[in-house]
């Protein structure tokens, strides 16, 4: 390995550890039931928050707040994804790098 080629490698490095912070510091939200219930989560998909209205608890319909619960953390996590794909997609071209996300 040369030297220009080792210089790409530590630019590329640094800029990943650059996305990756950027990531973990960047809150996307997604919801469901118009609203009802909200996931907060990081571009690295680590959760922070679910809020859940009042007005949608219901002992006798917990299935129903269960869906609502469960399509607002899988859209919140598919919109993590898809920005991490986004982001580190174009640092590394396209490759799948083990541990980036």
């Amino acid at each position: 390995m040369n030297l220009s080629m080792l210089s790409q490698a530590w630019q590329l490095k640094a800029k990943l550890e650059k996305a990756q912070q950027e990531l973990d510091s960047t809150i996307l939200e997604a919801q469901s039931g118009k609203g009802a219930v909200k996931v907060t989560i990081t571009g690295r998909q680590k959760l922070k928050s679910i809020k859940i209205s009042p007005k949608v608890i219901d002992p006798s319909q917990a299935e129903n707040l269960e869906e609502l619960v469960f399509k607002a953390v899988s859209e919140a996590i598919t919109k993590s994804q898809k920005l991490t794909t986004q982001r580190l997609g174009k640092l590394t071209g396209g490759l799948k790098i083990p541990g980036l996300t």
